[in-house]
C-alpha cells in the first residue's frame, strides 16, 4: 500500500510541481498508504488464522520487492511526461528537470523518518501496556495503554508541535504586518485612509492596508486611459490595530466614508480581504479605471496571519468582520434617498469572498441587499457558492455550473463564459471567477474519501485529462497545489489577472461603457 500510494502521488494533479515537491509528496502519501496497509494487515491477521509457510513468504517478499521497484520506476519515468503535458496545457515552458533517483532518495529518506517515529511510539505503547498488565487485568491494561499513548500523541501534536508552529507563524506575521512594502509611501490625498485629515492613522493600517491606500490610482493615469479629467479615488481601510472589535472597525469605516464623501460617488464597493488584510490590486484598479476615479472603496483587516492560517484559525472571525462591515455600510447607505444612492457592490478574492459571503443567508439575500458582486477564486467552504454549485442545472459541469438559467449568478474562467447561457441576465448580477485548475476552489476534506464532481466527465480547461482520484492521495496532492497557485500564467491556478475587468464590466459597468473599453482595460491590467 505504501508503494501504491507513493506511485499514485506521481500522477498529475491540478498544477505542475517540481522534483523536490514530488519527493516530499511521495514520502507523505507513502506513509499514509503504509498506515492503511498496516491497519488492514492487522485486521486480516486477527480474522484469518492461516499463515503462509516460510518458503511462500520468501517468494511473496521477492515478488513484492521486484514488482514494487518496477512500478516505482515506471511511475517516475511517466511522471515527467505528465508534468510536461500539464505545463503545455497552461502555456508554460515544457523544458523541465526531473530527477527520478533524487526523488526516490528524498521519498525513502523522509518515509524512513516517519516510519521510525511511528515505530518508536508503538514501542512506547507496548512497554506501557506490559507495565500496566502487572497491576490490572490484561484487557484493562491494553485499553488504558492505548488511551494514554493516544492522548500523549494528540496532546504533543496539538499543544506542542502545532501550537508552537502557529505561535511562530503569528510572531513572524505580526512583525511583517508592522512593515511597509518597498515603494509604498504615506498618501497625500485627503480621500484615502492614512492621509491628511484621516480618522485612521497610517501606522494602524497594517502592511497590506498601507499598500491598498498608498497605491490608489493617480488622476494622471486615469486621465491617460479615459482621455478626460479624472477624480481622485476614495479608498477607506481600517486596520486590525485601529479598534477593539469588528463592529467598532465597521463604525469607524463608515465615519471615514462620510468624511471622504464616499456616499456621493456613483459606485461604492465593499471589498473583502484575505488573512493578511490583502486586497487584490486588480479588483481595485479595474473599477477605478472604469469610473475614471469616481469610486469609493472600503475594506477592513480582521487578521494578519497568512490566508491558510486564517482559514484554519480565524474563519469565523473573517465572516463576522464581513458581516459587520457590510451591515454598517448598508445601514448608512439605506438612509439616502433611493435616487441619490451609489451602486453598492461587493468583491473579494479567495478568503475575501468567504468574508463577504458571511454577510448573507443565501444568493437571494445577496441579490436583494446589494447591487452586484464579483467573487474571485472562492474557497470550497463558501456557503453560497456551495449551495449554487450543488443546485446547478443537470448537465452543466461543476467547473462551469448554470444555476436557474443564469438569471442572477454566472461562473467564468474566460470572458465569453459570462455570455452563457443566452437567457436574459437582469441586474443585480453576481459573478464568480473560478479557474478549473484553481486548488483554492476545489480543495476540501471530502477529497479524502469521495471522488469530486470536477474529476467526472469532461474536464475543465487546463485540467490534465490524465488526472484521477485516489483516496487520501488526491486530498494531499491538491493540498500541496495550494502552495503553487500563483506560479502559473493568468487564467490558471489562482491567477485571474485581466478577467477581473470582465467581471466588473458585467456587474457594474458605468453608463457608456463599451466592449472596446473592456478590451483596452484588459490590456492595461494585463500589462
Amino acid at each position: 500500500m505504501a508503494t501504491l500510494f507513493a506511485c499514485a502521488s506521481v500522477t498529475p494533479s491540478l498544477l505542475p510541481r517540481t522534483w523536490l515537491y514530488q519527493g516530499v509528496m511521495c514520502a507523505v502519501t507513502g506513509i499514509l498508504g503504509y498506515a492503511v496497509g498496516a491497519a488492514a494487515g492487522a485486521l486480516g491477521r486477527a480474522m484469518i488464522a492461516y499463515r503462509l509457510p516460510e518458503r511462500g513468504r520468501r517468494i511473496a517478499w521477492q515478488l513484492l520487492i521486484a514488482g514494487g521497484g518496477a512500478l516505482a520506476t515506471v511511475a517516475l519515468l511517466y511522471g515527467v511526461d505528465w508534468q510536461r503535458d500539464l505545463r503545455a496545457l497552461m502555456g508554460m515552458d515544457t523544458r523541465i528537470t526531473w530527477f527520478p533517483p533524487v526523488i526516490f532518495a528524498i521519498a525513502v529518506s523522509l518515509f524512513t523518518i516517519f516510519l521510525v517515529t511511528a515505530r518508536l511510539v508503538r514501542l512506547g505503547g507496548r512497554k506501557l501496556i506490559a507495565w500496566l498488565d502487572r497491576f490490572v487485568p490484561i484487557y484493562v491494561g491494553h485499553v488504558l495503554g492505548v488511551l494514554v499513548i493516544g492522548l500523549v500523541v494528540v496532546v504533543f501534536a496539538n499543544d506542542v508541535v502545532f501550537s508552537a508552529f502557529v505561535a511562530r507563524v503569528s510572531e513572524v506575521s505580526s512583525v511583517t504586518n508592522a512593515g511597509t512594502h518597498p515603494g509604498v509611501h504615506r498618501p497625500t490625498s485627503t480621500l484615502v485612509s492614512g492621509g491628511p485629515r484621516s480618522l485612521v492613522t497610517w501606522e494602524s493600517l497594517g502592511r497590506e492596508g498601507r499598500r491598498f491606500t498608498g497605491t490608489a490610482t493617480t488622476r494622471a493615469r486615469l486621465a491617460a486611459f479615459s482621455g478626460r479629467p479624472a477624480a481622485d479615488p476614495i479608498r477607506v481601510y481600517v486596520g486590525l490595530d485601529a479598534t477593539r472589535s469588528p463592529q467598532a472597525q465597521a463604525a469607524l469605516a463608515v465615519r471615514e466614508l462620510e468624511r471622504t464623501g464616499a456616499f456621493d460617488r456613483p459606485v461604492l464597493a465593499v471589498l473583502g480581504t484575505t488573512g493578511t488584510g490583502w486586497v487584490d490590486q486588480h479588483v481595485a484598479d479595474a473599477l477605478e479605471y472604469m469610473y475614471n476615479g469616481s469610486t469609493a472603496m472600503v475594506a477592513l483587516q480582521y487578521s494578519y496571519l497568512p490566508s491558510w492560517a486564517s482559514f484554519l484559525l480565524d474563519r469565523e472571525k473573517a465572516a463576522a468582520a464581513g458581516r459587520a462591515l457590510f451591515e454598517a455600510v448598508r445601514a448608512r447607505w439605506a438612509v439616502l434617498p433611493p435616487a441619490d444612492r451609489p451602486k453598492l457592490v461587493l468583491s473579494g478574492e479567495s478568503l475575501g469572498s468567504y468574508q463577504l459571503e458571511g454577510a448573507f443567508r443565501d444568493l437571494e439575500d445577496l441579490a436583494a441587499r446589494a447591487d452586484g458582486a464579483v467573487f474571485v477564486g472562492p474557497p470550497n467552504a463558501n456557503h453560497i457558492w456551495r449551495s449554487v454549485t450543488n443546485g446547478r442545472e443537470p448537465g452543466s459541469p461543476v467547473w462551469r455550473p448554470v444555476y436557474q438559467a443564469g438569471k442572477t449568478v454566472r461562473f467564468a474562467q474566460r470572458p465569453d463564459d459570462l455570455g452563457r447561457p443566452a437567457d436574459p441576465w437582469p441586474h443585480p448580477r453576481v459573478v464568480y471567477l473560478q479557474n478549473a485548475s484553481d486548488p483554492v476552489v476545489w480543495w476540501s476534506p471530502e477529497l479524502i474519501y469521495r471522488r469530486p464532481a470536477w474529476l467526472e466527465g469532461e474536464r475543465g480547461p487546463g485540467v490534465n485529462p490524465e488526472m484521477n482520484w485516489f483516496p487520501l492521495v488526491t486530498f494531499w496532492q491538491v493540498l500541496v497545489d495550494l502552495t503553487e497557485g500563483l506560479s502559473v500564467p493568468p487564467g490558471h491556478g489562482h491567477r485571474y489577472g485581466p478577467n477581473i475587468v470582465d467581471g466588473w464590466a458585467a456587474v457594474a459597468a458605468p453608463p457608456g461603457w463599451s466592449t472596446s473599453d473592456t478590451e483596452r482595460l484588459r490590456a492595461l491590467i494585463n500589462s
